[in-house]
């Protein structure tokens, strides 16, 4: 279910950025952003939350072996586009628990 909900985010969210992108040209998107100081704060938190998230892909990529660099660009590019791909594009998890937050195993579950 959530890599239907991530496709349906990157459709919806790609068809439209690409509208945008066609209305205004790339560049275009980037001046208006900037026009005024609420598109400037606006853009300067989604350009934290891109560069945090992306210290996490690097992590998991690591992690997983995958590679880190394709999506990376994208992100810069295109912003939540990359890491909605990386998600998208993730191999199916392993069946073994998450560890806990708290360090502790998790206790085998009774069936």
């Amino acid at each position: 279910m959530l890599k239907i909900s991530l496709a349906l985010v990157l459709a919806v969210f790609g068809a439209y950025s690409m509208h945008v992108v066609l209305e205004l040209g790339y560049v275009g998107l980037w001046m208006s952003l900037f026009e005024r100081p609420g598109s400037r704060q606006a853009v300067a938190d989604l350009m934290i939350a891109c560069v945090l998230l992306l210290g996490f892909l690097w992590r998991d990529a690591r992690q997983q072996g995958r590679r880190f660099w394709p999506y990376a660009v994208i992100t810069l590019a295109a912003g939540s586009v990359g890491p909605l791909l990386y998600l998208l594009l993730a191999p199916k998890a392993a069946t073994a628990p998450a560890p806990r937050a708290d360090g502790l195993q998790a206790s085998p579950s009774k069936s």
